[in-house]
């Protein structure tokens, strides 16, 4: 059975870090080029990070050089570093292995004072 299971999601201000973790299981994750999406509301579900079995990553603009996308693949887990949290990053965040087309159920990121 195939599971991707999101945690670290919370309530912070603005400024501050999170990291979401998503531990898997059920697929061979170490082949899977993995993701981090986020839907906020009113909002269609957009790319945050990716990163390939390899460990090349790549961004969206809006979360260059604040967000950091990681693997473990001893773990079959991957993490995304969140810094300097705005506002505008509310939203779910989901877990992706692309190249299975698996999904996690999702966190929530609420950033506010």
């Amino acid at each position: 059975q195939v599971q991707l299971v999101e945690s670290g999601g919370g309530l912070v201000q603005p400024g501050g870090s999170l990291r979401l973790s998503c531990a898997t299981s059920g697929i061979i994750f170490r082949i899977n080029t993995m993701a981090w999406y986020r839907q906020a509301p009113g909002k269609q579900r957009e790319l945050v990070a990716r990163i390939t079995s390899g460990g090349s990553t790549n961004y969206a603009d809006s979360v260059k050089g604040r967000f950091t996308i990681s693997r473990d693949n001893a773990k079959s887990t991957v993490y995304l570093q969140m810094n300097s949290l705005k506002p505008e990053d509310t939203a779910v965040y989901y877990c992706n292995a692309i190249t299975t087309g698996f999904w996690g159920q999702g966190t929530q990121v609420t950033v506010s004072s």
